[in-house]
Order: structure tokens, then sequence, then C-alpha cells
């Protein structure tokens, strides 16, 4: 099938809420580890692997599946990796032991790079003058997906149980991948590179390009600080003094979904100052917030919450302020090498989020929240002095 010459406003829509549902899954399992905890009797340093497995997973998807869209029909990688995504939430729904939902975890994480498929695709269909505005309509989508989760995954856990929600996520996906097999075109290789000679590109690619490596640090630290943050942000509210449910717990993502309005932002901001003056903005505002929770801690509770819903409002605006600007700045090297360029940002960017996850439990632990939201403040720090480097 011809790709069209402007794709349609409903399969553009369609892209996006792919996008959203597909990284969806990565996240319906951080409001529910309090609640894991309690029903697999488990210590909250243990069930905090499994976000921690997820989000490697995705980082291991990336890096070893995704470059795959250069070589072969993203069509058809959507689908197959839609399928197996349905087998793995399933897997995690029928859970008896905590062991049993890491491996099911780990396998969510690997098949939801769906979703970094679907946005190259975007940026395919779409003709040279709207490009940026399709690739930030499916990237809201995804943005979307990513904060509102929390919210769909507290609810329905709160009323139906955790496994409920897997078993949700698993007829979405099913329905999503229904669609995008009647609407959306088959795709034309741009590589007939072998797979071997695809991934050993992947370090030409960074060893070519300083702002790729750039792009893929400060993003990854930033993700560090995000992950960190919402792995561990149940298990603080499930204990003393707050002792808040799941609902209460997912609903943060309302405050941190504010945080899907910086696309147009960003790419306003990055066409009349450049990508790198909007990453800096981002690292800035995401180390500002961070250390207004971290002073939080000094305050009664109901402030110290207040200090969180602000926090999530701010930090995550930073994050995806920069996440937008990386992605602009990482599509503008090479076309012909879209998706392992995307792989290599988002591999970068999913190892840091999965290493946030493990070290904000183990902060949490040693040093409470005050540790956590200092560690995510220095990261972001961190970040912000690598997008001053010159390159």
């Amino acid at each position: 099938m011809p790709l069209p010459a402007r794709p349609a406003a409903s399969l553009i829509l369609l892209l996006a809420m792919g996008a959203g549902l597909a990284v969806a899954c990565l996240y319906y399992s951080q409001p529910l580890l309090g609640v894991l905890a309690t029903d697999l009797h488990e210590s909250a340093v243990r069930v905090g692997w499994v976000p921690t497995l997820t989000q490697l997973g995705y980082a291991l998807g990336i890096l070893f599946l995704n470059p795959l869209g250069d070589r072969f029909d993203r069509q058809r990688i959507i689908l197959l990796k839609a399928f197996f995504l349905v087998l793995a939430l399933l897997g995690a729904a029928c859970a008896d032991s905590l062991e049993s939902l890491w491996v099911a975890s780990l396998c969510i994480g690997v098949t939801a790079t769906l979703a970094q498929d679907i946005v190259p695709a975007a940026a395919t269909l779409a003709p040279e003058s709207e490009r940026g505005k399709i690739v930030g309509f499916v990237m809201t989508g995804l943005l979307l997906g990513i904060l509102l989760s929390r919210v769909v995954s507290g609810l329905v856990a709160e009323s139906l149980g955790w496994r409920a929600m897997f078993v949700v996520a698993a007829l979405l996906i099913s329905a999503l991948a229904l669609a995008i097999w009647l609407r959306l075109p088959r795709f034309t290789p741009t590589s007939d590179a072998s797979y071997g000679a695809i991934l050993v590109s992947l370090f030409d690619l960074v060893k070519k390009y300083p702002l790729l490596r750039q792009a893929a640090w400060t993003q990854g630290l930033l993700s560090m600080a995000f992950s960190a943050f919402w792995s561990n942000l149940a298990v603080m509210l499930h204990a003393k003094p707050f002792y808040l449910g799941s609902a209460i717990a997912g609903s943060f993502g309302l405050a941190g979904a504010a945080g899907a309005l910086a696309a147009p932002i960003a790419g306003h901001l990055a066409d009349r100052h450049g990508p790198l003056y909007v990453v800096r903005i981002g690292a800035g505002l995401t180390a500002a917030f961070f250390a207004l929770m971290c002073l939080g801690t000094c305050l009664p509770p109901v402030y110290q919450l207040a200090s969180i819903v602000l926090g999530a409002i701010g930090f995550d605006l930073g994050v995806q302020m920069s996440l937008i600007a990386n992605q602009t700045t990482v599509y503008s090297i090479d076309p012909r090498a879209r998706s392992r360029l995307n792989s290599v940002l988002f591999v970068g960017m999913f190892l840091g989020m999965s290493t946030g996850a493990a070290l904000g439990s183990l902060l949490l632990v040693k040093g409470g929240w005050f540790a956590l939201t200092a560690g995510g403040m220095l990261v972001a720090c961190l970040a912000f002095g690598i997008s001053k480097k010159a390159n």
C-alpha cells in the first residue's frame, strides 16, 4: 500500500493514541507498588524491581529491536510487538509470585517498545512541511500515556484489584493492534544492511555525532530523576504518615500530565532559540522543583503533599521540554537513520529510568523522601552542566 502524501487526521490520532497506550504499559505498576508489597508479602526494595525491570526491558528492546525499523516494514514490527505485549500483560495478571511478575515486567518492557516504532512511522508518513507538527502531536499522546497511566492504574486497582489492570491493558493493546492492522499502511525499508551491521552502526552514530551523545546523556540523567520519583511515590504515600491508597497515588499523574503541555512550548522555543536552550530550561526546572520537594520534607504532612503536587507539575514540565528538544536535535541529524538515532536517544533515556527506579528505592529505604528528592536535584544539575558544554 503506498504511503499517502498527507495522512488523514484520524490516522494521526490513531498513532498518538497507540503511542500513549503502548508506553502506558510501562507505568501501570507504579501506583500499585504499595499494594503489591502487601499482597505478595514482599519488601519495598524487592517490589521496586518491578518498574526497574520494566524500564530495563524497554531499554533492551529499543537497543536490539527498534533499529530494525530502518530494515523491515514498521507496520509488521508494530503488530508483532503488540501480539507479544498482550501475552506479557496477561502473564503479569496471572503472576503467582514476585519472581514471575519480574519476568513478565521485563517482557512488557521489551514489547512495549512498539511506541518507539510508532513515532518514526509518524515522521515518515508526514510531509516535510508538517513533520514537526505531526510528530509533536504523536509525542503529546505518548507523554499523556505515560502520566495518565498512573491515574487509570490507581483507580482500576482500587476498584477491581491490581491484576485487573493488566487484563484491561491487554484488551486495550488488542484493540490497538486491530486498528493498526486496518489503518496503518506498509512501510518501505530505508536500509538493506544485515541485523549485525545495523547494530554496529549504532556505535558508529554515537561516535560520529557529539549532539547525539549529549542528547542521550542529558535525557538519561533527567529520566533517572523522573523515574526515581514516580517509581517510589506510591510506596512513600502508602506508608506513615500518609497511609494513602493506590487511587490517590495514581491521581498524582494528573499533576504530572501538565508536562504534556510542554510539547508545543518546547517546539516553539527550539525554533526560536535552538534545542540546547530548551534542554537547559528543562534541566533547570527539574532541579528547581526537586529542590522544592526536598525542602518540603521539613514541613507538616499536608504542606509536604502540596510541595509534591507542585513538584510533579514543575519537574514533569522540565523533563518533557527536554525530551522534545532532544528529539528535535536527533531527528535532524540523518533522516535515513531515524529509527537508529531514536534508539540511541531512548536507550539512554530508559537506562536512566531503570537506574532511577532502583536507586530511588534504595534512597527511599536508606534516607527517606529527603534523600530521594535530593538525589533527583543533583542528577538534574548534572544534566544542566552537560547541556552547557560546547560540542
